[in-house]
This record gives C-alpha cells, structure tokens and sequence, in this order.
C-alpha cells in the first residue's frame, strides 16, 4: 500500500500537524493532494481539540508547487474542467487563510509557485536559510491566479510585479525582507525550537480571541479608515468584553491568576 500523500496529527498540545509527504516529487500537489489538504483544514477548524495547525513538507522541499504529471493532464482538459480545477486550488488556499485557528508554516526546503501560496496563506512563516522560492507560473505560459490574492498580500504589489513577472528564484533572507517570511533560522533543529516558541506564544492567547483577531485583522485590512471602520471595530473589542473567555481573561489579570485556557 502507498504512503498518505498528506499526513496529519493532533499533538497531545493541541497542534494540528500537517505535513505535505510526496518527497519524492519534491511535495508536488494535485487534485488529490489538494481535497485531502481542504478536508484537513475544514475539519481542523471545527475541532474544538486544535488549537493551532502547523503546515511542513517531509524531505527536502517544502513544496515545488504543481504537479506536472496533474498539469500534464489539464492541458488536455476543457474550460470547464480546469475551471473546476482551479476554483478548488482556490477555496483550499481560502480555507487556510480564513481558518479560525492561528496557522504556521515551518519552511523547510525550496517552495515554488503553489508552494508559496501555502505559505502565504498562513498567518505565521518560519523558514530555513537554505530555502529558495519562486513564483514560476509564466514560465510555463500561465498565471499564478489562485495564489496571487494571498502573495501579493503577502510581499506587496511593487515586489510581485518583479518576481510574478520574471519567475526569479529569491533567497530566505529576500523572503523576509518582503514579508512572505517572518524568521529565518540556520537549519531544520533550529525550525522546531522556533516552532516551540511560537507555539507557546500562541496558547497564552485564547481560542476565540484569536479566531476573532484574524477576522479583525481581514476587515481592517480590506476597508477605509471612516466612520464604519470605527463602529466596526469597536463592535469586535465590545463583543470580546461580553464573551465568557474576555470576562475570564481580565479577571485571570486581575487576580494574577492564569485563564481558564491556559492549562500549565
């Protein structure tokens, strides 16, 4: 029996572990990786048991993207089929960014085209020094569509005009300088110890203040700064004053104490 394209675990911590397992094709995605990679995340959002959901590659790629055999095919497919195609491309990437749970990309290896809008996708993304990336689509005669919302919110327009344009490998440390990482670390021992700390970070925070933070942060990120901007976002703070977790967490302040969610 073949190996699971994707696998994924739930940590005794509460950390939904994903992890793209096709090394050999360099954790190329297709249509099968990308439902499997959906269904993941839709139902890591729903568990109440996941608190955070780390996204990896085993080997030593992160992803290189599209797998060619699967665009080998949808060069023969009609309109409609690659339509499809794409649509659910799209909707997994969506699916990643609007998960209510905060998400990390550990970067370990070379991400190219698709691969970089997974990384994008996430709310945080560590990666090694040895990583490269590149945004190769026209190369191939095509577009980077579907990726294209999250990478560019990711790196900026300016600078997706260059690498979406010219398909130019760029290093980690390029990669942070435009936002698509946060942290480079010197190898695969220093990503985990990485990880450790964020995830720590992470579990001071509670679950619905940080589902309702990465909304919070869409809808300022998408609108004017005027008078429904302020009405908007003062409806988040006074809905996180009334909810069980704020009451908690400002007492727990208060009376010096932990919140009811952080468990040690």
């Amino acid at each position: 029996m073949s190996e699971a394209k994707v696998v994924f675990e739930v940590s005794a911590d509460g950390v939904g572990e994903v992890t793209l397992n096709r090394p050999e094709v360099h954790n190329a995605m297709d249509d099968e990786v990308i439902e499997l990679l959906t269904d993941i995340f839709r139902d890591f959002g729903s568990r109440g048991d996941v608190r955070m959901v780390t996204v990896t590659g085993r080997g030593e790629s992160f992803s290189a993207g599209g797998d060619l055999n699967w665009m080998r095919r949808a060069a023969d497919y009609t309109y409609e089929r690659n339509m499809d195609d794409a649509v659910a491309l799209g909707t997994l990437f969506r699916t990643l960014s609007e998960l209510p749970k905060p998400t990390i990309a550990l970067v370990n290896g070379p991400a190219y085209a698709g691969g970089t809008g997974l990384i994008s996708a996430c709310d945080i993304a560590i990666g090694v020094k040895s990583c490269v990336f590149a945004i190769t689509e026209v190369t191939l005669g095509l577009i980077a569509g579907t990726i294209s919302p999250h990478v560019v919110r990711a790196i900026g327009a300016r600078n997706a005009r260059r690498y979406f344009l010219t398909a130019e490998r760029f290093s980690a440390e390029k990669a942070v300088s435009m936002g698509l990482l946060h942290e480079v670390v010197d190898d695969h021992e220093a990503l985990e110890a990485v990880r450790d700390r964020i995830v720590g970070q992470l579990k001071r925070g509670g679950p619905r203040s940080l589902a309702e933070t990465k909304k919070l942060i869409a809808y300022v990120d998408s609108k004017d700064v005027d008078a429904e901007m302020v009405i908007g976002t003062a409806r988040f703070i006074a809905e996180a004053r009334a909810s069980d977790e704020g009451k908690d967490g400002t007492s727990a302040f208060l009376e010096k104490r932990k919140p009811y969610w952080v468990k040690a």
